[in-house]
């Protein structure tokens, strides 16, 4: 039984040294803040997930949905954790107390997110929609739409979803075919199917809302004429009472690889009668709303990667102090010898640093993120705001790719490391696998996300995101340079820094060109590979942090720290200096390859 769903020490590391969130409390807005109300959320979260999250998380998967005569029955173990994250405002923790939250920075929330989707991604997913659709409409939304969902939204009491994908658009949203017509008392009839809906239906809530990607009639084609609406399961009455049933019927559930408490669902508007919705926004700017809340659920998807890689990696260091087979390698051979646990093999000891280098980059990096969030947030000139801005723009591709994907690669590691007992399902590992596996492929493919990383975020803006995150990674560098032990991993990464801008700035170069379709074919790769970098900056800062505390009595967890950076950037580093030598961007194979000869 796992009892230890994240590292405390290091989540504190990370907070406190590395990114000094208590500068926060030196502003307005957290002023009524302090580090031990800090410290008390992290440890509810903490205490509150292992307690009554944790345990239902494997009964979830066992049990699964269940589907019969158009709805959707959820475990009965998540009822109990479901109430108490609602009682509890976790799905609210940085919103205004107004609509039910906690008032929280960014930062702080996300240390408390990753004890609870660590704990239950299950779970999770029954309030992240809820709360994507709350946001949308508290910033879209007209104050009586404001008034009858958000607070309902935010706190978990209704669930939310989002229904943007169709069987013949996918993700091409532009060619969706759902319709809607506007109705003499202002709202519209809505008409078409989704599929691939998470939470979808469920009987988990007394209600749904559901965000809905539409075309009003007479609209332009492709996404510049697309709205989104917002329509109940139950429909809400103007004084915030339920009133009848609005037509979206669930017509069947996905039988998925993992997640099986959670319901995938396939929906059908108008097919039986009248489907409701209330235009959200402006006609005809349905994407630019639905962008706000797909960012922000990309950033917690990224998270749900990380996470399934933090705990299969602490399932696998569990497992390798305590399994004990065969000898140590100075006594191979040595039948007397006693047997040795395997975490004393230098091959185990490999995987598990390998796991450890990446989870930690990882952490960094998400916690960095929702911290320039913050400093966004309560900037108080344009200038660092539209900084902070864009560090969050060219980071949000990178943390939901890269994460999603390393996390699920450090998943296999571990399974690697339990051997046979981890293909089994008396270990969590195999669950921890097929969970973690569709967060590399929803709220946008990590294809989708590279296309983006390449064609918005580096050449958008004249490359000015691209400026403001290498001019961060060089300030790194030159402090990390003042310190000699570890002046030589500086003068690593900062090769790794010159040689990722150059290639950014030749791939930008390209996208105007003929050579376009191969500059988008290197896109992952290109994509894949900034997140080495970017995590190698990350580890050069803590192995920093770490070299001014070696005289400490936590010396030990100080000196993991250099040198589980000296294995990232000695090992894994030269490894993406080859990739980025792989981007090309002029005849690639993958373009002119003629289709036959796949």
């Amino acid at each position: 039984m796992l009892t230890k769903i994240a590292d405390q020490r290091d989540i504190d590391f990370v907070l406190y040294e590395q990114l000094g969130i208590e500068s926060l409390l030196t502003s307005k807005k957290y002023q009524d803040f302090n580090k031990k109300m800090f410290d008390m959320v992290l440890k509810e979260a903490k205490n509150i997930s292992v307690k009554e999250f944790l345990p239902a998380c494997a009964e979830c998967d066992k049990v699964g949905v269940t589907f019969k005569d158009n709805m959707v029955t959820v475990p009965d173990c998540l009822r109990k954790p479901h109430h108490l994250l609602f009682k509890g405002e976790w799905g609210a923790l940085t919103e205004d107390p107004e609509y039910g939250g906690q008032g929280l920075p960014f930062t702080i929330a996300q240390a408390a997110m990753e004890y609870i989707t660590a704990a239950n991604q299950i779970l999770v997913s029954y309030i992240w929609l809820g709360h994507g659709a709350g946001k949308m409409i508290e910033l879209s939304g007209t104050q009586k739409q404001k008034d009858l969902f958000v607070e309902k939204l935010y706190t978990g009491e209704w669930g939310g979803s989002m229904l943007l994908t169709e069987p013949e658009a996918g993700s091409d949203v532009g060619a969706l075919t759902t319709s809607a017509k506007k109705m003499d008392d202002g709202t519209y009839e809505l008409t078409g199917n989704k599929i691939f809906i998470t939470n979808g239906e469920q009987n988990l809530t007394d209600n749904i809302i559901h965000p809905v990607l539409a075309r009003i009639e007479g609209a332009p084609q492709g996404t510049k004429g697309i709205s989104l609406f917002i329509v109940p399961k139950i429909w809400v009455n103007d004084d915030g009472s339920l009133g009848e049933h609005n037509d979206v019927l669930c017509t069947g559930v996905e039988e998925k690889m993992g997640l099986h408490g959670s319901p995938t669902c396939s929906l059908s508007l108008g097919s039986r009668g009248k489907c409701r919705g209330l235009l959200l926004g402006e006609a005809n700017k349905g994407m630019e709303i639905m962008f706000h809340m797909m960012n922000e659920v990309r950033l917690e998807v990224g998270t749900q990667g990380f996470t399934s890689g933090s705990l299969a990696y602490l399932c696998a260091l569990d497992h390798a102090k305590q399994r004990r087979q065969g000898r140590s390698i100075e006594k191979v051979g040595d039948e007397e010898a006693a047997q040795v646990p395997i975490i004393q093999h230098p091959d185990v000891r490999r995987m598990l640093l390998r796991m450890k280098s990446y989870v930690e980059g990882m952490r960094s990096l998400i916690y960095y993120t929702a911290f320039c969030m913050d400093k966004k947030e309560l900037a108080d000139n344009d200038e660092e705001r539209d900084r902070q801005s864009k560090l969050v723009e060219i980071l949000t591709p990178v943390v939901k790719a890269y994460s999603t994907e390393k996390g699920f690669d450090v998943c296999v590691e571990a399974m690697q490391v339990l051997g046979g007992y981890g293909y089994t399902r008396e270990y969590p590992v195999e669950q921890i696998l097929r969970d973690c596996k569709i967060a590399s492929i929803y709220e946008g493919s990590n294809g989708i996300q590279a296309m983006d990383f390449l064609g918005r975020k580096l050449f958008g803006n004249k490359g000015k995101a691209l400026d403001c995150l290498v001019k961060e990674m060089k300030e790194c560098v030159a402090v990390a340079k003042e310190h000699k032990a570890i002046k030589d991993l500086a003068t690593d990464v900062e090769k790794a820094v010159d040689k990722l801008e150059e290639i950014c700035r030749n791939t930008m170069g390209v996208i105007m060109s003929r050579q376009m379709p191969s500059a988008f074919a290197s896109a992952h790769p290109l994509l894949d590979v900034t997140g080495d970098v970017i995590v190698a900056w990350m580890h050069l800062w803590r192995a920093t942090l770490a070299q001014t505390r070696l005289d400490s009595k936590d010396r030990i967890f100080y000196q993991g720290k250099i040198t589980t950076a000296q294995f990232f950037i000695k090992t894994i580093l030269p490894v993406a200096m080859g990739k980025l030598d792989a981007v090309t961007y002029e005849e690639n194979p993958a373009v002119i390859m003629e289709e036959g000869a796949f």
